[in-house]
């Protein structure tokens, strides 16, 4: 038999595996906030200008979306979603310094983030708890900073966290777990409910 000290050196090289896995997870679905999203559409749609601001207000949203579908999976899902928004920090850092911006803006603009980042959560939280008039006005608060005059467009935003919070939500959570594996729904579909349609199982005449 094991020894107890055999066997904690055991429980910890599994929990070490364990922890490992789920941080490349969260760094691969934070990836898809980054890589499968069309920033050029948001920014020509939702008439944003193509700064490292605007850009990240579009990525905190999707990996606010991703902290919500994570958050569901227990202790494991939030081990992810602190990882999730480890990557992205550090992310925003690497972004800033190619831009060359200098240390000491670059150190303020990240405070300002943070603080936006966290106030925006709490606002696109109760957002997706509501109605659509609530997470309306959290789109517009957060995404648009307050500067937003065609109501067409915070429609549109609206319909795009709605379908992607069911689309998430149809995706098994230990897949996620295991790949952080996202492919996102364009900003724009002709027909945003078919993403919804399970597949209906063939059958023969004799309904086997």
């Amino acid at each position: 038999l094991p020894t107890p000290d055999q066997t904690q050196e055991k429980l910890t090289q599994t929990v070490g595996k364990i922890t490992e896995k789920i941080k490349i997870a969260a760094l691969r679905m934070y990836t898809c906030c980054v890589e499968k999203t069309d920033y050029e559409e948001f920014f020509h749609r939702c008439h944003m200008p193509d700064t490292l601001n605007s850009w990240f207000l579009i990525a905190q949203l999707h990996v606010w979306m991703c902290l919500v579908r994570m958050k569901q999976e227990g202790r494991a899902g939030k081990y992810m979603c602190r990882y999730i928004v480890h990557s992205m920090w550090e992310d925003v850092e690497q972004r800033g310094k190619v831009m060359g911006i200098d240390s000491f803006t670059l150190k303020q603009s990240m405070r300002s983030m943070t603080e936006n980042f966290y106030a925006a959560i709490f606002g696109y939280d109760e957002g997706i708890l509501s109605d659509d008039h609530v997470l309306a006005a959290a789109l517009w608060r957060n995404l648009f900073n307050k500067h937003c005059e065609d109501p067409r467009q915070l429609e549109l935003l609206v319909e795009y966290v709605r379908k992607q919070m069911q689309y998430l939500d149809a995706i098994n959570g230990e897949d996620l777990l295991l790949t952080g594996e996202v492919n996102w729904r364009p900003l724009v579909e002709s027909n945003a409910q078919s993403i919804l349609k399970p597949t209906s199982p063939a059958y023969n005449d004799e309904g086997l």
